[in-house]
């Protein structure tokens, strides 16, 4: 399946995408609001990317691979997953991406998010969707607030204030 938002294309995973992943993942600078902990073995990624492709078979959802429509540049992934047990909420759709970090800055986060929003209410039929970011990642939480989102509350996150978002579907 692909889908398209006005300069991005996206796909799902394959296991064959496990040095594009890889990529991503090893990135320091990717990883800066996100544990600092890049991967370092690519069967990690490999583990990943299992994960994401057993999502789209039992949940209908996952986060899936992101292109440039003009040159099909790899630029990270972003998408919709079904979440657990995060800020004590037990199962929501989470809206995400993660790009590299030559892309930033470019509004591609915000494109990202806005069309699986819109697929999400549209074509799946959710009603809420979610959104998890550290406070401190602040282009993040301006890419979730531009794309419609609104700050509900903050929580803990391992010792750091993260932000919980949310916005609804309009009837």
């Amino acid at each position: 399946m692909i889908l398209q938002s006005e300069r991005l294309y996206y796909r799902e995973f394959t296991a064959a995408d496990d040095v594009l992943l890889f990529q991503l993942d090893s990135n320091r600078e990717v990883h800066r609001y996100l544990g600092n902990n890049p991967v370092k073995d690519i069967d990690k990624v490999r583990e990943y990317l299992a994960s994401v492709i057993n999502q789209y078979a039992t949940n209908g959802v996952g986060r899936m691979a992101a292109f440039l429509k003009e040159t099909d540049e790899f630029i990270g992934w972003g998408g919709l997953k079904l979440e657990s047990n995060v800020n004590g909420h037990d199962r929501f759709y989470d809206i995400g991406y993660r790009l590299l970090p030559q892309y930033w800055g470019r509004g591609y986060a915000t494109e990202s998010a806005k069309f699986f929003i819109s697929y999400g209410f549209n074509q799946l039929d959710i009603s809420v969707v979610n959104a998890t970011a550290l406070r401190a990642n602040i282009a993040s939480c301006s890419a979730l607030i531009k794309s419609g989102l609104r700050e509900i509350e903050t929580f803990d996150y391992d010792g750091e204030e993260a932000v919980w978002f949310e916005i609804v579907r309009q009837y």
